[in-house]
């Protein structure tokens, strides 16, 4: 008979092929693992990893037994998750995937509240210039810039947005301000390094240029994937730069230009694997995220300049069927 604790350690590996990533996650050191996972292989008298310096990759072996404890692992949940008493303090950890600067600039301070209203919760904020992979268990929740195609994940639009064209006061003292969007060729642009767009959603500035003449081309002073970088450069007057109203409009260096004429509406999804969707803490934290961004809509369309914090009262969080 397979050990359940062998199996939640042969999973683990699985999903995280780093050995010593698999290892923090475990709370065990990197050889305990290595040897745990060589006294499993050798109870089964089955070879499941192929190793190497890049890391464990299963071996058809293990891919079929990864089925399996995936749907172990899957029923463990639920049967846990359905003995848990909502009147008892809830445990356990979520990992959130989320945007750079969404998940720095309003993510974050927004879930003070959520750990209030829930002390046992643990929280892992993923804040990447990157879309998480849910299929690969890299995250519980995410939130995402793209409506995901994937049919197996519950998705739910989550809230609007708004970026503007911005430039520093020093910046605009300078070099003054475009009049019209033509004019955007003659000034030093800030941005992404477009060969490394993880998004076309993120792709803001070849529309805008799409006035300038044949003859002229567009100067970047400075791309970054990093949109917290091109805020902070645009701030030092670099240049003009597209940023979120919700990173901009409470910087006090900052101003809009072509305020008018530049106005681009985006949109964030919320979205989560069928199984984990299910589950009491992500039900709530799923709720809540749609509470406190449905709170701060004119903060997120530019409309105001400070984010407003929901309340502590737990009994406000209502996990929805």
């Amino acid at each position: 008979m397979l050990d359940w604790q062998d199996l939640q350690v042969f999973l683990e590996v699985a999903r995280h092929p780093r050995l010593a990533d698999a290892a923090r996650r475990l709370g065990v050191d990197h050889s305990t693992l290595s040897r745990r996972t060589r006294r499993f292989e050798q109870r089964l008298n089955t070879q499941l990893f192929e190793r190497s310096t890049h890391g464990y990759r299963l071996t058809p072996a293990g891919e079929r037994l990864k089925v399996h404890a995936e749907l172990m692992a899957r029923h463990a949940d639920d049967a846990t998750d359905g003995l848990v008493d909502h009147n008892l303090r809830l445990e356990g950890q979520i990992r959130l995937g989320v945007t750079e600067g969404f998940g720095t600039w309003v993510i974050a301070p927004l879930l003070s509240a959520f750990c209030r209203r829930h002390p046992g919760l643990t929280l892992d904020l993923l804040a990447l210039p990157r879309v998480v992979n849910l299929s690969r268990h890299e995250a519980d929740l995410a939130i995402t810039i793209e409506r995901p195609a994937n049919q197996g994940l519950v998705t739910s639009r989550l809230c609007d947005y708004r970026l503007k064209l911005y430039a520093a006061d020093r910046y605009l003292r300078q070099h003054g301000a475009p009049l019209h969007r033509s004019e955007l060729s003659q000034h030093p642009l800030i941005g992404y390094v477009d060969d490394l767009l993880f998004s076309e959603q993120l792709n803001y500035l070849d529309p805008l240029l799409a006035h300038r003449r044949e003859d002229t081309k567009a100067h970047f002073s400075l791309r970054s994937t990093c949109v917290t970088t091109q805020m902070m450069a645009t701030e030092s007057g670099a240049g003009l730069g597209v940023l979120p109203c919700f990173m901009a409009a409470g910087r006090a260096e900052l101003r809009t230009v072509l305020d008018h004429d530049v106005s681009i509406d985006r949109q964030f999804w919320v979205t989560a694997r069928q199984e984990q969707r299910q589950l009491t803490r992500i039900r709530l934290l799923w709720d809540y995220l749609r509470e406190a961004l449905a709170l701060n809509q004119d903060f997120l369309m530019g409309r105001q300049s400070q984010l407003v914090m929901p309340d502590d009262d737990p009994g406000s969080d209502q996990a929805s069927p």
